[in-house]
């Protein structure tokens, strides 16, 4: 069969490594890797290796935002690991190199190439370019702010639609470090990607022959067996981690993080994300807390530029990479673009701490993750205003009915309660495009976008459907955060309110969502469905 398919003598006697593609005409993230993957074919010829392709799925983040197939996404995770597994293992194919873009695909990649210890490479597609109206460049986030803005009259009907026309112009994953380029620029400092194969954009010519590149890079992985447990370690996490508060990274890392390490069988708590946010600054200037986008970053000496500025303040750890050099002498490539803004030293950072807190209190026995790139820092008082699901209050807020002071609770969009544990950007983008960020907070058990600012806290663990403190409480109810302090209060009798809580049934919806929603673990541990051991 093997014969009947094309592969020759020669083909069969070499080691045989899976392309697998998460290619799709469904969204910009994805769509040109389908001809990324013939640079990536030929690299694992050159290598003495014989590529083999295989395709999985992608759900988009962007598109299905706000909506029910939001509930997909962080489902599709593991779906897409899941798929990686068997066609490698089903095949009994000695390496991988996989391709991504869209949100979930990325962290996926890594999932299942630690789950099986294989040999293998990530490769990301690259970052979309901005959208340009006038002399104003657009990313999706200006998108999302505009409906808010013209929900408040802002801006009228003919101005919103132009935003949105010319806010994605082609190719690649959404612009700002969102959770796509968050989650790239950690994998190259966990050392599965190699350091600056993701920085291209996804139209630059680079492109290739990073693609190319990374085909031979996993050919001789294979020849080696270097498998990928070599490089997802404790310090190669914390060195992902790292980067990601650095350069004011999506919330999402705190889920996809400890998910991969679960996978390499490696301990590694939310807390390592607290942990070093108090001793590391944020030194990238990146929407959605700053001014930039990934294109610029690229521009200005990209992700090398930006890890040598942290190697050099001592805030990383010397770990192996994919490409044999060590992250150390990567970084030491690095070379800055004079004049360039968007990366900054540690000796003069844009903030002072980290961009994550994960908090406590009674509010969030097991935890809760606050972004604070951008707002947050210090304390926050107001009275809850409570929704049993994001589209009562999105339109809520579109209806002008959250107030300077509000503190918005989003509860049942947890892993299990969702089911799938969507994303809160259309609320976050709302609530901002009406010049409350900073001035609302929102608390969810759900998760927010990389695109997200404000005085935003998700994954509150546990989460209200399995009887979690957040779905014991009441319009009205006093909520006191300290960011500092890393607590989430309310002056509630808590005793109380259990003895009058009635169980609500959970949001059933067949298929795979209910199969998600009996396996999936907390967001605390990762949100994953692999069992985990009983000390996690």
């Amino acid at each position: 069969m093997l014969r009947a398919a094309g592969y020759g003598d020669k083909e069969l006697a070499q080691p045989m490594i899976a392309v697998v593609n998460t290619w799709s005409t469904i969204t910009p993230c994805n769509m040109h890797l389908g001809a990324l993957a013939e640079p990536v074919r030929a690299g694992v010829r050159a290598g003495g290796a014989t590529p083999v392709d295989f395709n999985t799925i992608v759900v988009s983040d962007g598109i299905t935002m706000g909506g029910e197939g939001m509930r997909a996404s962080l489902i599709s995770r593991e779906i897409i690991a899941d798929s990686i597994e068997l066609a490698v293992r089903g095949h009994s194919l000695d390496a991988a190199v996989i391709l991504v873009g869209c949100d979930k695909t990325i962290p996926a990649a890594a999932m299942a190439l630690a789950r099986m210890d294989i040999p293998g490479v990530v490769l990301y597609g690259g970052t979309i370019m901005p959208g340009h109206l006038g002399d104003q460049d657009l990313s999706i986030q200006d998108v999302f702010e505009a409906v808010g803005a013209h929900a408040m009259g802002k801006i009228s009907d003919q101005e919103l639609d132009q935003i949105e026309r010319a806010a994605c112009p082609g190719a690649g994953a959404c612009g700002g470090q969102f959770t796509a380029n968050t989650m790239a620029m950690a994998l190259a400092f966990l050392g599965i990607s190699p350091m600056g194969a993701g920085d291209p954009p996804a139209t630059a010519s680079a492109k290739a022959r990073e693609a190319e590149r990374c085909g031979r890079i996993a050919a001789k992985l294979a020849k080696e067996g270097t498998n990928a447990r070599k490089f997802i370690t404790e310090e190669s996490l914390r060195n992902a981690a790292t980067a990601v508060v650095a350069s004011g990274g999506s919330t999402n890392a705190v889920l996809h993080l400890p998910a991969i390490a679960a996978e390499a069988g490696v301990p590694f708590s939310i807390d390592e994300f607290d942990a070093l946010s108090r001793k590391t600054p944020v030194i990238a200037d990146l929407k959605p807390g700053g001014r930039f986008l990934a294109k610029d970053l690229y521009a200005a000496g990209g992700v090398p530029l930006f890890g040598k500025q942290l190697l050099d303040a001592d805030k990383l750890v010397d770990t192996p990479t994919v490409t044999g050099e060590t992250l150390f002498a990567e970084l030491s490539k690095a070379q800055e673009t004079p004049g360039q803004e968007v990366v900054v030293s540690v000796d003069a950072p844009l903030k002072e701490t980290g961009g994550l807190r994960v908090l406590y209190g009674d509010v969030a026995p097991d935890g809760a993750v606050l972004k604070t790139a951008g707002y947050g820092d210090g304390a926050f008082e107001g009275r809850a205003r409570v929704f049993e699901s994001e589209e009562a209050a999105f339109k809520a807020v579109t209806d002008g009915n959250i107030v300077e002071g509000d503190v918005v609770i989003i509860r049942y969009e947890g892993p299990k309660g969702g089911p799938g544990m969507r994303e809160m950007l259309a609320v976050t983008a709302a609530v901002a495009g009406q010049g409350l960020a900073g001035k609302v907070a929102l608390i969810t058990d759900g998760r927010f976008s990389g695109a997200s600012h404000g005085f935003v806290i998700g994954h509150v663990s546990p989460e209200a459907a399995v009887g979690g403190p957040i779905g014991l409480l009441r319009e009205g109810d006093r909520i006191v955060i300290d960011a500092e302090g890393r607590r989430i209060d309310a002056d509630v009798d808590w005793a109380a309110r259990r003895a009058e809580a009635t169980e609500r049934p959970r949001n059933k919806m067949g298929g795979v969502f209910d199969k998600y929603a009996r396996l999936v673990t907390s967001a605390s541990k990762g949100a994953v469905t692999i069992e985990l051991p009983t000390d996690q």
